[in-house]
């Protein structure tokens, strides 16, 4: 709709219920209330908690016949199999939502997951769908597989807690091989087993280079799931660069598997191993890795059973490591000798910005142990701002070259009179070579 005033959507919105006899809901209307401008794509139509019955889905046609937006979530708004098809046909029909929340409707069904098929396949411009907590049953997965094989502008899905262990995760998986606009993929809470689930997704990554981001938090990926998505890693030439296995009970027989894998990764920025039993072995086995890899910016190895000999172990990676920026080591039992051992490795390295420590001392046999503790602490503070300081200045000084490399005075179009149009050249005399 062309040229539509706040006042016509309002009055058409309400005549709808009217004419459906079902009730206003209070906060849409609020909302409409308040939009400004109305032509471009509005940021939010927000309908989260309402419950919405098939009625009520059919009355909000009127809005989206004459509004688009960012925005809509419909989460836990009570969705049955009727309003969830009626909702995703005119979503797709009207390009209303670039960004769509259906995440806790337990009862979209069969027939509703057909229709978010058909508008995940059919429009343009929907970017990112969250369906947390909305069931993704066998017979309802060969729908989403196909939408997400032929061609969907899907770049963001969230599909924690949707019950895809077995078969929706190899239909998923076996799509998603085709798929080359899917960058982020979120898998958490669907007790994904070691065996068949894992063996899928490391399939996954050996086809698929365009994923970035895969969170698979909270499963049971196991050792024995991580041998095969380290086979998927290795083929990768580029592709993955955030991996989430935080909670997925690996110890130190997958981290050697890790290891030998991290050598051959290429783009692997963020690695999150949060919450598992690795243990001081596991870290070692990690460690050659680590040092032959080129890529690992951030890791995680929060609360992963680690005492002083682990955080040995992690000290002589950061001593070794020019990239690495951000290392998460609470929740561990680190006192005094590995706290040594961190903050002798940060007066050596110079890319660690930001490395993660508990707050308060461990206790210690020796009393005085506890003040030398505070003081390692701090010493490893000072060594990330010291570090911090002068990345800034190293950016500055970029900044700088790229600035005196693109001077107007170097594009002159015509010469001066009088000379021959050659611009000073950056480092030539007059200015301070950086």
């Amino acid at each position: 709709a062309q040229n539509v005033t706040v006042e016509e959507v309002v009055a058409a919105y309400k005549q709808a219920c009217q004419k459906l006899n079902c009730k206003q809901i209070p906060k849409l209307l609020k909302q409409i209330q308040e939009f400004k401008d109305l032509a471009p794509r509005i940021d939010c139509l927000d309908l989260k908690g309402e419950k919405l019955d098939y009625k009520a889905c059919e009355a909000l046609e009127e809005i989206f016949k004459r509004l688009q937006f960012k925005i809509v979530d419909l989460e836990q708004t009570s969705l049955d199999e009727d309003g969830a098809s009626a909702l995703f046909d005119m979503i797709e029909y009207y390009e209303s939502a670039t960004h769509l929340n259906i995440s806790f409707n337990k009862h979209i069904g069969t027939r509703g997951w057909q229709a978010a098929a058909h508008m995940m396949r059919k429009t343009n411009c929907l970017q990112y769908l969250d369906a947390r907590n909305t069931p993704l049953l066998d017979h309802s997965a060969p729908f989403v597989a196909r939408a997400l094989r032929i061609s969907s502008s899907l770049v963001v899905l969230h599909l924690e807690n949707a019950s895809l262990s077995g078969r929706p995760l190899m239909l998923l998986a076996t799509a998603l091989k085709m798929n080359m606009n899917l960058r982020e993929l979120y898998l958490a809470d669907n007790k994904l087993n070691g065996l068949q689930d894992s063996a899928q997704l490391g399939n996954l990554l050996k086809f698929n280079c365009y994923i970035q981001i895969l969170d698979l938090r909270n499963n049971h990926v196991l050792d024995s799931g991580l041998a095969y998505l380290c086979e998927g890693l290795k083929e990768q030439r580029r592709g993955l660069v955030t991996l989430v296995l935080w909670n997925n009970q690996l110890t130190h027989t997958g981290m050697a598997y890790l290891g030998m894998t991290l050598p051959h990764t290429q783009t692997l920025e963020t690695l999150n191993l949060g919450h598992n039993p690795i243990g001081n072995e596991g870290v070692r086995n990690l460690k050659n890795g680590l040092i032959g890899n080129r890529s690992v910016l951030r890791l995680g190895l929060a609360s992963t059973k680690l005492t002083c000999e682990g955080a040995v172990a992690v000290a002589e990676f950061i001593a070794e490591s020019p990239r690495l920026l951000r290392l998460d080591l609470r929740e561990n039992e680190i006192k005094t000798g590995g706290l040594m051992a961190l903050s002798l490795a940060l007066k050596v390295n110079h890319s660690l910005l930001r490395l993660d420590l508990d707050r308060e001392p461990k206790k210690e046999s020796v009393k005085s142990f506890i003040e030398t503790q505070k003081a390692l602490l701090a010493e490893i503070q000072n060594g990330c701002k010291r570090n911090f300081v002068l990345a800034r200045e190293q950016e500055e000084k970029e900044q700088k070259l790229q600035q005196s490399a693109s001077m107007p005075e170097i594009t002159v179009t015509e010469p001066p009179e009088g000379e021959d149009g050659a611009a000073a050249a950056p480092g030539e005399p007059g200015e301070t070579p950086a």
